[in-house]
């Protein structure tokens, strides 16, 4: 047995040839080796962490805001799952009355799994929508979103990938792309971790509606957070010796970002998680607009400040901005598949009003212990 692991381990007739090469870029590779492991270990030593996406740079904000959730008129939202694991849901939407949009129908279906999302749904008009979200791994996500409208012109196909670091993060995204003219409008982000609590990043927005115009455009982004939990530090910690690591969620007690527009208008956000339940956000955009065919020149600034309150059976958000306008959006769960919703928007500045009412009701065709199991109900 001793002879047969002595015949395998015997160098090979090219292991001379190897040991040569190797001899010969070892002073140009060596240094540039050991450079690198001594920048990656000062690196590793600043406690950085995953700062996210260009993206969801001010994601928290848009939780606590309206314009995401905000609704008028009257609807109504049916769900049924099928399925919990792997998920399959299918979905009826009803709007009616609405002053923003017409009353509308939209039939919806949703798979999902640990690594798998797909959605997708067609609405009155004949209108297909398709979305597709595949996590390759934890650092690797490619999004897929499509419309397909049933007149010319207005159909959408967007392809974007993630690609999350440790301490850093790159995205591409390309709208409509044009294979053999390269036109369409293609987006390239990333943004880096410098130290524990700031991040610095920038978009690039390539825009080639035809093959023989070429516009660019870029904006440079700030992000400012809370240091780290000991929750997050610790998590950061249990990576293995030896496999690159991997990038943690990082769930900061405030947040603030600042935005440089090509235009140069400046858009920076604030947020403050209070408390487990209370959380409020502040945004504030200039508009700085010259003088030109299509209007005078403009100068000024929209401040908006939201909270977001979170009971027991119940999410409360309001928000007031410096226009004059008031809006709240309140969702009351009376059940587990039970929820009524109500909104209303006061617009002092013109005198107008908004007001919206709805339901949304959600069954299943799973037992009660299937839906206990699966984490939809509590036990009684």
């Amino acid at each position: 047995m001793s002879t047969f692991n002595e015949k395998a381990s015997a160098p090979t007739a090219f292991a001379p040839y190897l040991d040569a090469v190797t001899n010969l870029f070892h002073p140009v590779s060596g240094p540039v080796l050991n450079t690198y492991a001594r920048f990656h270990g000062w690196k590793e030593s600043m406690g950085l962490v995953q700062p996210g996406t260009v993206e969801n740079v001010s994601k928290e904000v848009s939780n606590v805001h309206l314009a995401n959730w905000f609704f008028d008129g009257a609807r109504a939202d049916v769900a049924k799952v099928v399925s919990a694991n792997p998920a399959f849901q299918l979905t009826h939407s009803f709007a009616l009355g609405s002053s923003s949009k017409p009353s509308s129908y939209n039939f919806g279906a949703i798979f999902a799994n640990a690594t798998t999302f797909l959605q997708g749904g067609v609405d009155g008009e004949g209108v297909v929508t398709m979305r597709a979200n595949q996590t390759w791994s934890p650092s690797n996500i490619t999004k897929v979103q499509g419309q397909l409208y049933n007149k010319p012109g207005q159909s959408m196909l967007q392809i974007e990938h993630d690609y999350l670091g440790p301490h850093h993060s790159f995205s591409l995204k390309t709208m409509n792309p044009g294979v053999l003219d390269g036109t369409g409008i293609h987006f390239v982000s990333a943004l880096q971790s410098l130290s524990p609590r700031l991040s610095v990043g920038f978009e690039t927005i390539v825009q080639r509606p035809q093959p023989g115009i070429l516009e660019t455009s870029t904006s440079y982004l700030a992000k400012l957070t809370s240091l780290p939990t000991l929750a997050s530090s610790a998590a950061a910690a249990l990576t293995p010796l030896g496999q690159p690591p991997v990038a943690q969620p990082f769930n900061p007690s405030w947040i603030a970002t600042a935005q440089l527009q090509p235009s140069g208008n400046i858009q920076t956000t604030y947020f403050q998680k209070l408390s487990d339940k209370v959380d409020v956000a502040l945004d504030l955009q200039t508009v700085i607009q010259p003088a030109s065919m299509m209007g005078p020149a403009k100068r000024e600034a929209i401040t908006t400040l939201g909270a977001k309150y979170d009971f027991r059976m119940a999410t409360f958000r309001g928000q007031i901005d410096s226009n004059g306008k008031v809006g709240m959006l309140l969702e009351q769960r009376f059940t587990p598949a039970f929820a009524f919703m109500v909104s209303g928007e006061i617009d002092h500045a013109k005198n107008a009003s908004r007001f919206g009412v709805g339901i949304m009701i959600e069954s299943s065709t799973m037992t009660q212990e299937e839906m206990i199991a699966a984490g939809m109900l509590q036990p009684v």
